[in-house]
């Protein structure tokens, strides 16, 4: 089973930037799909971008043209730039393992972002 570990969150400014990063415990070159989820406080957990094999990527339409992510199978990292972020960016992001829906999920990492 592929454990998946987040880091790179934190406390920004509006209009600053974070790189989160999630790691997995063995190559995800087989991983169809590996997505970027958020769940602010009240509100469900939602998609934030997701990247195929391929390469092929897809993103919520709140961070189109703000966010970037993108995936190292050699190191087994996928990787969510977040650029102009906004306070309503705030939330626990979480990295996941997909195939149709997701399977594994990672523990989380909070970013907070102050107005």
């Amino acid at each position: 089973q592929v454990q998946l570990v987040e880091s790179g969150g934190g406390l920004v400014q509006a209009g600053g930037s974070l790189r989160l990063s999630c790691v997995a415990s063995r190559s995800i070159f087989s991983i169809n799909t590996m997505g970027w989820y958020r769940q602010a406080p009240g509100h469900q957990r939602e998609l934030v971008a997701g990247i195929t094999s391929g390469g092929s990527t897809n993103y919520a339409d709140s961070v189109k043209g703000r966010f970037t992510i993108s995936r190292d199978n050699a190191k087994n990292t996928v990787y969510l730039q977040m650029n102009s972020l906004k306070p309503e960016d705030t939330a626990v992001y979480y990295c996941a393992a997909v195939r149709g829906a997701p399977y594994r999920w990672g523990q989380g990492t909070q970013v907070t972002v102050s107005s």
